[in-house]
């Protein structure tokens, strides 16, 4: 058995809205053992909904619409539903009588309009919307020579649907899937080494078939396995990927740096927290970036002492002279900034980032010089500034948060 997910409305499809219901629904769907194999989004156009109402009811057993349940003329899918079933919309008394008592709550009139929001395909359930006047529709829908089709119509109000799917849907659909297994999800996040590469390195983990599965996704050169089990319950479907994911640390070793939604400037906070010391910024092309990512990440302000973003030769000679004396060779600036901000700001570590390509005449693909200063040396390293130019500079700061990683994992010797 299986789902697909429909979401409803001109503001979707035409980009002006993020459509956040689908997402959260999937996740939902997932624990009670139900995976979605559709996200189907559509504009309110009668011949469009109807369009994609008939392909989801031949694809999935069950289908989550939301959006399209107001009162307006482009509300449209009480009124597809029905067309659907080839049935009429009849109203129903008590659902009106509750729109009614929630605009006499609000001392104000109701509209003629609203009214409508009290018809049903005939046949179906309305779902209570408890705090707004647009009820859901459960309908069932008969299929020739196999299982019936549930179809759940919520609005498309985050609110009131929430709401919705955990007063009635979920457990409706609990009840009528019977003792079910869930699915569960795990990200393993990884950096240091290109997608490909890192897939060669996890022999058949990858592979369709496998179970549990591990998919592999990019974003911003963080590398993100997704390990997906399922088992009675929640710690169950966990041991099942627990081989996995020992597997994929003994593949993989230091390239894993996290997990969940763990970024690398929490791990590396954590680990200076950890040991209790400190670290110092010196940023050139990255322009504060890694100050930011690590003020965010240092909510106790105890690990990141401060630090200095230039943006020219003239910046960094009024900031370091010594570093600028030497600017023409990025690994001998670099490392005298390290060292600066490490002494100036009173830090255990100074961790500075050079010059992007294109700044200050440095050549397009040029490497970018890092250096992380310690009590006893400094250790510099270029770092690559390849692929997509929105992402490199992005990969380059990261880099440089892995560099202070490793090295606190393997001290100077990486």
């Amino acid at each position: 058995m299986r789902a697909e997910i429909l979401a409803i409305g001109d503001e979707l499809v035409t980009g002006q809205r993020l459509d956040t219901n689908s997402a959260w629904l999937a996740q939902q769907l997932l624990e009670i053992g139900l995976p979605v194999a559709f996200h189907t989004t559509v504009a309110d156009q009668r011949e469009d909904l109807l369009a994609a109402l008939r392909l989801a009811c031949e694809r999935a057993e069950v289908v989550v619409a939301t959006g399209g349940l107001g009162p307006t003329a482009d509300d449209l899918t009480r009124q597809a539903l029905a067309e659907l079933a080839g049935v009429p919309l009849v109203q129903d008394d008590a659902v009106l009588a509750h729109i009614q008592a929630l605009f006499a709550r609000r001392q104000r009139p109701m509209p003629p309009a609203n009214a409508i929001q009290a018809q049903f395909p005939q046949g179906s359930r309305p779902i209570p919307n408890p705090h707004g006047t647009a009820p859901g529709i459960d309908l069932t829908l008969p299929r020739a020579g196999r299982a019936p089709v549930r179809i759940f119509a919520l609005p498309g109000v985050p609110a009131e649907m929430k709401e919705m799917w955990n007063a009635t849907v979920r457990p409706t659909l609990a009840a009528a899937l019977g003792v079910q297994k869930v699915i569960t999800h795990f990200r393993v996040k990884c950096f240091g080494v290109g997608e490909s590469e890192l897939e060669a390195m996890l022999p058949d983990l990858i592979a369709r078939d496998r179970f549990p599965r591990v998919g592999i996704t990019v974003h911003q050169a963080t590398i993100t396995l997704r390990i997906t089990a399922e088992g009675e319950d929640k710690a169950a479907a966990r041991a099942a990927m627990q081989p996995t994911l020992d597997a994929i640390h003994e593949c993989l070793g230091d390239l894993v740096f996290g997990y969940e939604d763990e970024e690398l400037e929490d791990v590396v906070v954590r680990m200076l927290q950890v040991r209790g010391q400190t670290l110092a910024l010196a940023e050139w092309g990255s322009g504060g970036m890694l100050a930011h990512w690590l003020t965010r990440a240092d909510r106790s302000s105890t690990a990141l002492r401060g630090g200095i973003v230039v943006g020219s030769r003239e910046a960094l000679a009024s900031a370091c002279p010594e570093a600028a004396a030497v600017a023409d060779d990025d690994q001998a600036c670099v490392a005298s900034l390290a060292q600066q901000v490490r002494k100036t700001w009173g830090a255990d570590y100074g961790l500075a980032v050079g010059r992007y390509p294109s700044q200050e005449g440095t050549a397009a693909h040029a490497p970018v010089g890092l250096a992380l200063a310690y009590p006893d040396g400094v250790r510099t390293l270029p770092a690559s500034f390849g692929g997509h130019p929105q992402v490199a500079p992005v990969r380059v700061a990261k880099q440089a948060l892995n560099l202070v990683r490793l090295h606190l994992l393997r001290g100077p010797d990486l």
